[in-house]
């Protein structure tokens, strides 16, 4: 998982990526095997907080292309991309088995790929569609993306299922609120509402 859109990667454009292996020499043998000058890897034992990384970034890039099609700017977007990480870390944290190093939201996986998909890639662009527009996702995705789906809603509705069957919904105002946007049909203003209103500010 990483900051590594396939393109860039196919242009032999420098970028960085994670492997999350448990087993450390079967990981450094993957890594000698793909590493290049031009795509350079980590290996990180705490695989399923990688995994979970590649997931969650697709719901908070939801959130960033929602700041764009509202023409909130940078810095409104970079605090969607704080709290989203926040709420990225919080979730690995509750639902990991194993122990979560926040050092792996420092590589690659974490941080990289969540400014990329927020700054690019299609879950971005149809969310500032869909805010812009007022079509639903599924209309979007039709006019948009040739036969893709989407990640990023299809990821928020699951983790709203399982935050729901823990009673957890109100410590991932982000997610939630993204969720109910896509799917519930509440005001895309509320956004902003549920930005300010963010646990981390009180």
């Amino acid at each position: 998982m990483g900051a590594n859109i396939a393109k860039e990667v196919a242009d032999e454009k420098f970028c960085e990526t994670t492997i999350g292996c448990k087993n450390e020499t079967q990981g450094e043998i993957f890594k000698e095997l793909m590493q290049t000058p031009n795509f350079r890897i980590t290996v990180v034992l705490d695989s399923d907080t990688v995994e979970l990384c590649g997931a969650l970034k697709n719901i908070v890039a939801v959130g960033a292309g929602f700041c764009d099609g509202l023409s909130f700017g940078d810095n409104t977007k970079a605090a969607v991309i704080r709290l989203g990480l926040m709420e990225m870390v919080a979730f690995a944290k509750m639902f990991c088995k194993g122990p979560v190093s926040i050092a792996t939201f420092l590589e690659s996986c974490g941080v990289a790929d969540l400014i990329t998909t927020c700054y690019g890639g299609r879950n971005r662009k149809v969310a500032e569609a869909f805010a812009r527009t007022g079509k639903s996702i599924e209309e979007l995705e039709k006019e948009m993306l040739n036969g893709q789906k989407l990640q990023g809603p299809q990821t928020s509705a699951e983790v709203y299922k399982i935050l729901k069957q823990k009673d957890m919904l109100h410590k991932f105002p982000l997610f939630t609120t993204i969720y109910k946007i896509c799917y519930e049909g509440r005001s895309i203003q509320d956004f902003i509402t549920c930005l300010q209103n963010h646990p981390e500010h009180k």
